[in-house]
């Protein structure tokens, strides 16, 4: 596995996946509200690292760089369970400054078990249309 900054040809392939992972992970949603444009408008401004396996993109995590704020990581359904999530979270702690924050549903509860296992910290709970969430920050790593 490699990590890399997207290229040109990781589009097509990201838009795929993100839209298949958040269906899949946000299952008690409205899956309408899903649509394959929505990669490049929630990544509008970011920072984006990408993990390729024979140069094929399998995950990404897009980062707010102004406040080190992570705003996705999705990893390929098939590729989960194989420290991709670590690593490309280890490329972002490289990238950017403590503290590192982001946002997550509290129904989410697979990526909650994550970050409380990378060192991510419940910093505040709050409400949003799709439900309670989390605000994390990790300081250190």
């Amino acid at each position: 596995m490699t990590i890399t900054e997207i290229r040109n040809k990781d589009y097509e392939p990201l838009r795929n996946l993100f839209l298949t992972e958040r269906r899949r992970t946000f299952s008690w949603l409205d899956q309408s509200e899903f649509q394959l444009d929505d990669f490049e408008k929630h990544i509008q401004g970011e920072t984006v690292f990408v993990a390729l396996i024979n140069d094929i993109p399998v995950g990404f995590i897009s980062i707010w760089m102004p406040t080190n704020f992570i705003h996705h990581l999705y990893i390929d359904h098939e590729h989960q369970g194989k420290s991709i999530g670590t690593e490309l979270l280890k490329t972002a702690i490289k990238k950017t400054t403590f503290p590192l924050t982001l946002k997550c549903l509290a129904k989410n509860t697979k990526a909650v078990d994550f970050y409380k296992r990378k060192g991510f910290i419940e910093t505040e709970r709050g409400e949003s249309d799709h439900g309670t969430h989390i605000l994390f920050s990790l300081e250190f790593y």
